[in-house]
């Protein structure tokens, strides 16, 4: 044998399409130890992130047999389709380091940690001469509990994010998306090779690739590009995992010379070993998605009910892939223990908020675990039962059937509901003023409480468009089809995966409805799900020209023109934004906010807005003790007596007292005001009921006075 040959084109796509989530994994492994350790610093982080990285790519890729058959020409076009993206979207980049939403909320997070390695944030009340009634230290996005400064969400994505801070500071920060969306379109496309075939997916990755919600999010410091990287990375080990068990290649490693009696049982022990190891770090990958997004915890629930499945039919003798159910739950455990337990630790203030809609998903898990382990238990007993249940004439039709009339269900939506939400709480009312402006933005009838969400499945339809819903919808119906009958279990997962998440998505988006800022949700998994599944119902199309009797011609044909059919609809629904990046020039004008700032700087920000917006940037970004100074409800601006009293407690600290606001005049009777930000910049759209075909002009003033 010889074991210098080059490796071929199909084992480099594989193993370029699940090292990014076995990448981010060992990152995110190492980055959570440390900063629960409060000792995230880069002499620490990167070699322990480095190694453990290794570690897991050395245990994920070594042995890895033939998983996709591929040509040189196949698997350059899918990394030349991963290099466009990640340059196209570097180039046009977005610059949001102004708290307004949520991606400058996960900037401002990854910048305090990159500077300071550590959580909660303090409040650095001796810089304004001690506690006070008229300070507040809490902004958008960044609560206050126990004492100090506690960000909003996970810290799965701000712990990726803060690496590209320390290798290039904000310019390195605001280039982590384009990467992390280049890595994204490798990781779909090696989903698409193992499960429909190397030819397939170049032209799923350049489907996904256009789609305007990923060049959204890859553009800007979202959580939802990382988490389809773990979460479709998952598909891909687990998927490979099934492979090594039922093959005997041990791939990219090799057996040493043994007597010809020991090779056979050298082998199956090192197939099943690989096996293992690769269950157990496809669920390990699955389950730090929850230190990504806590909604993770929803998108890896048929991973544990796929994981007691296992369990099942290896108890009742039925299929080999069973003894990987052990490892696989194993490993989601330990993924997901990671997650809720840095969000219980880091994140408290947050789940607390979400906590009407997280207990009763944190409910839902507990209950299907519990099912699962029960039916795991009594496999043995259930099998004839559900052998007999599965001969029920016509039973698979009855099943695809269903796919086709939830689509259906979906689709008529808008005719049988107007999905409402009367506000209830402060955070309620804020987004019914919210929807309120943008309707009257976009000329649309007025009322806070329309949430639009019954027009979920035409949000996916502007983005991939009707041939991409369509065939994925076909092939969703053949597959389970064929499930039902007891053929394509491999596809069982990724079919659950997708299907629920879609199906629960589409049915409760929980976003705030205006576009694109809504196609976020769509993002980790609805959009590569459905692209999927599209490229599978037109491989199906294909092969089914192929048993009518019809040619070579005839059949690449079809696959050529159903290709241009997936590509269009995205690509012209992108247009019109795809071009313009939004907040550019928002690094250089913080940068010189910054400079402006005098040595020994105490900021006090006197404006609702400005506060809002810019307490934790000065906070984290200038490195600067920053407060507001309270005012009165329904009011904008403080009690002069609160500011004059703060301007003397902290100039008695030695310290020197700034004063920020949106307008000159708001601090003229505390001293000369200057401008030191006159921001005039494009947003993005705010569309309620079609595509994003624009964008909108945003202006951001700040002015300073040294008292």
């Amino acid at each position: 044998m010889d074991h210098t040959r080059r490796p071929s084109a199909g084992r480099v796509l594989a193993v370029v399409s699940v090292a990014p989530a076995l990448v981010l994994a060992g990152w995110l492994v190492a980055g959570l130890s440390l900063l629960l350790l409060g000792w995230f610093r880069p002499i620490a982080a990167l070699p322990l992130g480095l190694a453990v990285a290794a570690v897991l790519c050395r245990y994920g890729l070594r042995r890895l047999p033939e998983t996709v058959e591929a040509t040189a020409w196949q698997t350059s076009g899918v990394v030349a389709a991963a290099l466009a993206s990640g340059v196209f979207n570097g180039l046009l980049h977005s610059e949001q380091l102004v708290v307004r939403r949520d991606p400058a909320t996960y900037a401002q997070y990854a910048i305090w940690l990159a500077g300071h390695g550590s959580l909660p944030i303090p409040y650095q009340q001796a810089a304004f001469g001690g506690p006070d009634h008229a300070l507040l230290f809490e902004s958008a996005g960044f609560y206050s509990s126990g004492g100090a400064v506690v960000p909003q969400f996970m810290p799965g994505a701000p712990l990726i994010d803060a690496l590209g801070h320390w290798l290039g500071g904000l310019t390195g920060l605001l280039l982590v998306p384009p990467v992390l969306g280049a890595l994204a379109v490798l990781v779909l496309s090696g989903v698409v090779a193992r499960l429909v075939g190397a030819r397939w997916a170049a032209p799923a990755a350049l489907v996904f690739a256009v789609s305007l919600p990923i060049l959204y999010t890859s553009r800007t410091t979202f959580s939802e590009i990382p988490s389809m990287i773990l979460l479709f990375g998952g598909l891909a080990l687990l998927h490979d995992a099934q492979v090594r068990l039922r093959s005997g290649i041990t791939g990219l490693g090799y057996l040493p010379s043994l007597p010809s009696a020991e090779q056979p049982g050298r082998i199956r022990r090192a197939q099943s070993d690989g096996a293992v190891i690769g269950a157990e770090l496809a669920g390990l990958v699955f389950g730090l998605a929850v230190l990504v997004r806590i909604d993770g915890l929803r998108d890896v629930l048929p991973v544990l009910v796929y994981a007691g499945l296992l369990i099942a039919l290896r108890r009742a003798g039925v299929r080999d892939e069973g003894r990987l159910g052990v490892p696989l739950l194993c490993g989601l455990a330990a993924g997901t223990t990671l997650g809720v337990a840095a969000g219980y630790i880091l994140s408290r203030p947050y789940l607390n908020y979400l906590s009407g809609s997280l207990q009763p998903l944190l409910a839902i898990c507990g209950a299907v675990l519990v099912l699962t382990l029960v039916v795991a238990l009594a496999a043995p007993r259930l099998a004839v039962p559900l052998r007999r249940a599965a001969g029920i004439r016509r039973l698979p039709e009855i099943a695809g059937g269903l796919v086709v009339l939830v689509m259906v269900a979906f689709a008529a939506r808008p005719w049988l509901q107007t999905v409402l939400r009367r506000p209830t709480t402060p955070e309620d009312r804020l987004n019914y003023e919210f929807i309120e402006r943008t309707q009257t933005a976009n000329g649309l009838p007025v009322d806070g409480a329309r949430l639009y969400y019954e027009e979920s499945l035409y949000w996916v339809i502007w983005y991939v468009g009707v041939p991409v819903v369509v065939l994925a919808t076909l092939a969703g119906a053949v597959l389970t089809r064929r499930m039902v009958r007891g053929r394509g279990f491999g596809w069982l997962l990724p079919l659950a995966v997708i299907g629920w998440t879609t199906l629960t998505t589409l049915y409760r988006p929980g976003i705030t409805p205006d576009h694109p800022w809504a196609a976020r949700r769509l993002v980790p998994i609805v959009i590569p799900g459905l692209v999927l599944l599209a490229v599978w119902g037109l491989r199906w199309v294909r092969d089914k020209a192929r048993r009518m009797g019809y040619g070579p011609a005839v059949q690449n044909g079809l696959a050529a023109v159903g290709a241009v059919l997936l590509l269009v609809p995205p690509a012209i629904t992108s247009a019109g934004t795809a071009f313009t990046p939004i907040e550019r020039g928002e690094r250089a004008a913080v940068e010189a906010m910054c400079a402006a700032l005098p040595e020994r700087a105490s900021v006090l920000i006197v404006e609702r807005v400005t506060g809002e917006r810019f307490t934790q940037l000065v906070r984290g970004t200038c490195g600067v003790p920053t407060a507001r100074v309270g005012f009165y409800r329904g009011a904008d601006l403080p009690v002069p007596s609160d500011v004059d009293r703060l301007i003397g407690r902290t100039r008695a600290t030695g310290r020197v007292p700034v004063l920020l606001a949106a307008r000159a005049g708001q601090l003229s009777p505390y001293g000369t005001p200057v401008q030191v930000m006159n921001l005039r910049t494009r947003q993005e759209e705010r569309s309620l009921v079609a595509p994003p075909d624009g964008t909108w002009s945003l202006s951001m003033d700040v002015w300073m006075a040294v008292p």
